[in-house]
């Protein structure tokens, strides 16, 4: 019998808690799985096991699956099963796209719109980055760096355009996670973050433009290594 997927539960996480609801929590772990890839592309997801090891029915994992299955993360293939859904270049690239077209545009407006507020927050975070890099703790950095782009996001107003990078970004975390096994990307990320910060304190939208597409950019020199380092992750 092939062995069931665990889920290796972080030493910061508690399990499930009776304050939040049961599928929102599983969805959680089972994502920081597949980002961390304790759980790998192609892999098979068993309810069941899932289930069981949280100690709950198979309805709220039923629904974390459809949940991650919405932003791309698993695929269910009908008389066969879950499965971690492999990496696809079109749709990453396709992801970066998007991404570099809104973000660079919310950097210019926090460039031109710029708080203390705005400066304080960021720096804080990529202060955090440190503390995880120092580390090494892949999905640490990785949470914090989804929270940095967030924070820059939200500093707009505009509440969908936090949400769009967050749908977009789904097809890239895995990629970024993995690529954080050199550890000068670290550095890399580290750097560009303070840069672009920095644009955006000096008040010039064509800085912050600058440094946040030269942020994202950073992608294509992650996607020339890993396919040849794992193909099978890839369809």
């Amino acid at each position: 019998m092939a062995k069931q997927p665990l889920i290796t539960l972080r030493s910061d996480a508690k399990g499930l808690s009776f304050d939040r609801p049961t599928a929102i929590q599983i969805f959680g772990f089972v994502r920081d799985a597949i980002i961390s890839m304790d759980l790998q592309p192609g892999q098979m997801i068993s309810e069941t096991s899932l289930a069981n090891q949280f100690g709950v029915s198979r309805t709220p994992v039923r629904e974390a699956l459809i949940q991650l299955a919405n932003i791309g993360f698993v695929e269910v293939l009908p008389q066969r099963g879950t499965y971690v859904t492999r990496f696809s270049m079109e749709k990453i690239l396709e992801s970066r796209f998007i991404r570099e077209a809104i973000e660079v545009s919310v950097v210019s407006y926090l460039a031109e719109n710029v708080t203390d507020e705005i400066i304080a927050e960021g720096e804080k975070i990529i202060l955090e980055q440190k503390v995880a890099a120092d580390d090494h703790d892949a999905l640490a950095f990785q949470k914090l760096d989804d929270k940095f782009h967030q924070t820059l996001a939200n500093h707009t107003k505009y509440a969908r355009v936090a949400q769009v990078i967050e749908a977009e970004k789904a097809h890239m975390d895995r990629v970024r996670c993995l690529s954080l096994e050199d550890h000068d990307q670290f550095k890399r990320v580290l750097s560009q973050h303070t840069a672009i910060i920095k644009a955006i304190k000096s008040g010039v939208p064509e800085k912050a433009t600058k440094a946040m597409s030269v942020h994202l950019k950073d992608v294509y020199n992650v996607l020339k290594v890993i396919p040849q380092v794992h193909p099978e992750y890839f369809v």
